[in-house]
């Protein structure tokens, strides 16, 4: 144990900062030395022969990890990704084939629905033609009934007209005989007598 009565001898802040300064130029001079002598010897370690075992060794763990990863962690997520990719792709296919078949039946059924129509059509004018055309032969038979039944009877008017008239003309022949007769003779000849003149 030292003694209080001992005097402590501090070092000068001088011979500290010396001191200081030697170190880090002799570790300069070491380290100058290290490189220069590895540069002597061939250049950079990984271009010498002797570690070439060790970086292929190393080489080969990396290899092997990287490859454990490949197969273990990254190919089945992409394989995931890729089947996913796949089934939604094979999904939206079926589904668009599916509306495609949806459609073409529609169409189909719009194209029925309109032959149908079409025909139901067809028919109903030829059959209100056809029923025109019985309504009209029939107002055309009534009419010539009508004109049948009046000329009827204008005929019949034109020949009682005529016999009366021709009536009327052999009485005024018989009356103008008789007057002619009686004037040439001066006898009254009777109305048989006149007529049966005619007549013979």
């Amino acid at each position: 144990m030292a003694d209080a009565s001992t005097p402590v001898t501090t070092p000068a802040p001088y011979t500290v900062e010396r001191a200081a300064e030697k170190d880090a130029a002799t570790l300069g001079q070491q380290n100058n030395t290290t490189t220069t002598a590895r540069e002597a010897e061939g250049g950079l370690p990984q271009f010498q022969f002797q570690h070439w075992a060790g970086q292929m060794g190393y080489l080969l763990i990396l290899f092997v990890i990287l490859y454990v990863l490949m197969a273990r962690v990254f190919a089945p997520r992409i394989r995931k990704i890729f089947d996913e990719r796949e089934t939604a792709i094979g999904g939206a296919i079926a589904s668009a084939k599916q509306v495609q078949k949806e459609a073409e039946a529609q169409a189909e059924a719009s194209r029925q629905s309109l032959a149908e129509a079409r025909a139901k059509a067809q028919k109903t004018a030829s059959e209100a033609k056809a029923k025109s055309e019985a309504e009209v032969h029939k107002r055309q038979a009534a009419e010539e009934a009508k004109l049948h039944e009046r000329l009827a009877a204008a005929e019949a008017e034109i020949r009682a007209a005529r016999d009366q008239a021709m009536g009327n003309v052999s009485a005024i022949a018989v009356e103008t005989a008789q007057a002619i007769v009686e004037r040439l003779t001066g006898d009254k000849v009777a109305v048989d007598a006149v007529l049966a003149a005619a007549k013979g």
